[in-house]
């Protein structure tokens, strides 16, 4: 099991967010607080859509993506191939 990163969203903005979202939410309080390494963390959490994985390893490199060990990647997969990283 991983330790959670800090949280910096206060409990009623939690409230009515799916799993999902609170990852999302967290990440981006996370930015606003100046917490990159945090802000990461908790996207590395989030089930992002294929294109925002592929940007990712555009943008910042597929090493970087490894790097991040993003948990949910069955979409990019699917979409990708199993070998997108290495393509």
């Amino acid at each position: 099991m991983h330790e959670m990163p800090k949280s910096y969203l206060p409990d009623a903005e939690r409230e009515g967010l799916t799993q999902n979202e609170i990852y999302l939410a967290e990440s981006q309080a996370a930015d606003e607080a100046g917490d990159d390494a945090a802000s990461w963390a908790w996207l590395r959490y989030a089930n992002l859509p294929a294109y925002a994985l592929m940007t990712m390893k555009r943008n910042l490199g597929a090493d970087f993506v490894r790097k991040m060990n993003f948990l949910c990647i069955d979409e990019a997969n699917r979409v990708y191939g199993e070998n997108w990283l290495d393509a």
